[in-house]
């Protein structure tokens, strides 16, 4: 994100309304939609600060969050959720792998079209988020504290604000 500031602005502008503004779905339920999609890419990065934070957002359940990533299925959550993360893994799978049944389920369970399209485009940008973080070798930590550390960080501040810091302190850096 410090490397390109002018690219970094908008994806964390989308982010930050995504999973972080106001909206029907809880930010832990987006931030677990967007920590499943980036399990299903095989991305470490995305997946453990998405988890932290999501976790975070669910009072601390890690445990919860594990599920989701391993089988949402059998996770604690809402049936709408469990429609609604449905519709992320066919996303990720490719657009055209969303069936009218998975909408027609996500509707039965209660989504609303708003909860169903913000799905789809969590589940879509996370692909080219987890794509973009994996192709450019991004380095990830290995130490489970990191992502709890800035999870609660984004969890409280949001992706604007937290990533500006960022950007001021890597400027700071270079100078």
């Amino acid at each position: 994100m410090a490397f390109r500031p002018e690219t970094a602005k908008p994806l964390n502008e989308l982010v930050e309304t995504l999973l972080w503004s106001r909206n029907s779905l809880t930010p832990g339920e987006r931030e677990l939609i967007a920590t499943y999609v980036s399990s299903q890419n095989d991305c470490y990065y995305c997946q453990n600060i998405h988890g932290a934070i999501a976790a975070q957002h669910l009072g601390g359940d890690e445990a919860l969050v594990q599920t989701v990533k391993r089988d949402f299925e059998s996770a604690q959550v809402s049936d709408k959720l469990k429609s609604l993360l449905n519709i992320a893994g066919r996303v990720q799978q490719g657009g055209k792998q969303v069936k009218p049944e998975d909408i027609d389920r996500a509707r039965a369970c209660g989504a609303t079209d708003i909860e169903i399209h913000d799905t789809v485009l969590i589940a879509a940008a996370f692909c080219m988020f987890n794509r973009y973080v994996d192709g450019l070798a991004t380095w990830a930590p290995e130490d489970a504290d990191f992502y709890r550390g800035r999870g609660a960080i984004v969890a409280s501040n949001g992706y604007v604000t937290v990533n500006k810091d960022l950007g001021r302190k890597a400027e700071v850096a270079t100078v």
